[in-house]
């Protein structure tokens, strides 16, 4: 279903960046013909289409009525115009070519691989759109909780979702992580496990704060 949700932006006025993107991550066959369908005037889309290797047959046909060209004449020309350096474009550099509206769509509903790169974009706006997509997993909130380039924001937004905060390696990373701030560490220390509070009060990558806390309740545990 992120396919469908994917398109339900306007397909016939999106940037050919943003149709190449929404190509390369789909995994619904019906995407290809929705794209191609909503594009029928725009002959540079339509090649787009044809060309992923992933395009229906059927698609592919209807592209070749469109433009008037026979459908081997089409994967011909689609083989030759394509430059080296057009086949070795990644993912990330089309994702930098999107305005910020593009780029904030995707985050919200983007695939993996797109959350993963639209996180470090260096606009917050974007991060944060990437936390509200539905698709996005504990596993994934983990390791940005864990990254110390998360910022601070971002790491603060993470625990206001208690769906997040009652994983433990979600809490864990929180309080591990030296960007978080004190006041959101260290009222959730009384939640760690004594192994995982010895390392913390050891360390010098957290606060004095965090490492203060987590020698208190050690202390109150061993005395009971």
């Amino acid at each position: 279903m992120e396919e469908q949700r994917l398109l339900e932006l306007d397909l016939s006025t999106a940037s050919q960046e943003l149709i190449e993107v929404l190509i390369e991550e789909a995994t619904d066959p019906s995407v290809f013909g929705d794209i191609a369908k909503a594009n029928m005037n725009r002959p540079e889309i339509l090649r787009l289409v044809f060309e992923s290797p992933d395009a229906p047959e059927e698609v592919r046909q209807q592209i070749s009525v469109a433009l008037h060209v026979p459908v081997t004449i089409l994967a011909e020309k689609a083989k030759a115009k394509k430059t080296p350096e057009e086949r070795s474009l990644t993912l990330l550099q089309r994702l930098q070519r999107l305005s910020f509206g593009e780029k904030r769509l995707l985050a919200l509903r983007g695939g993996k691989e797109v959350r993963s790169i639209l996180m470090k974009d260096p606009n917050k706006e974007v991060s944060f759109a990437v936390l509200e997509n539905p698709k996005i997993t504990e596993t994934e909130i983990e390791v940005i909780a864990k990254s110390r380039s998360t910022p601070e924001e971002v790491i603060r937004k993470i625990t206001k979702k208690r769906e997040w905060m009652k994983n433990y390696s979600i809490v864990l990373a929180i309080v591990s992580n030296p960007k978080t701030p004190a006041g959101n560490a260290v009222p959730l220390i009384s939640e760690l496990k004594t192994k995982d509070l010895v390392i913390l009060e050891k360390s010098k990558n957290v606060s004095e704060a965090v490492r203060a806390a987590s020698r208190r309740l050690l202390q109150a545990r061993r005395s009971t």
